[in-house]
Parts: structure tokens; C-alpha cells; sequence
């Protein structure tokens, strides 16, 4: 997996802000039991994140 990031919009002082995307692999989205369209919440701290649905 790799991470992407994408230009999202600017800022009215022209700042950048950005989206950030991971493309996660079939068999582990079906093992968490994830289904197209679940919220999902994020738990970072440093060198992890950890995804659960809402």
C-alpha cells in the first residue's frame, strides 16, 4: 500500500490543503467486515492508524 496525497482546494490566502488517500486490499476490507459506504473513524499516533466503523 502507498500513501497519496492529492491536492484538494485553496485557502483564501492561497494556501494549499490536501486529501489524503489509501487503497486498502479487498481481502482486508472484507476480514474487518467493512461494506461499501460504512463510516469509519480514525486513531492515529506516531507510525500507526487505526480504522473502526462508527
Amino acid at each position: 500500500m502507498k500513501l497519496q496525497k492529492h491536492p484538494s482546494r485553496k485557502s483564501k490566502k492561497g494556501e494549499d490543503y490536501f486529501k489524503y488517500e489509501v487503497i486498502l486490499p479487498k481481502d482486508a476490507v472484507e476480514k474487518a467486515g467493512f461494506r461499501d459506504g460504512d463510516e469509519l473513524e480514525a486513531e492515529a499516533k506516531k507510525g500507526e492508524i487505526k480504522l473502526r466503523r462508527k
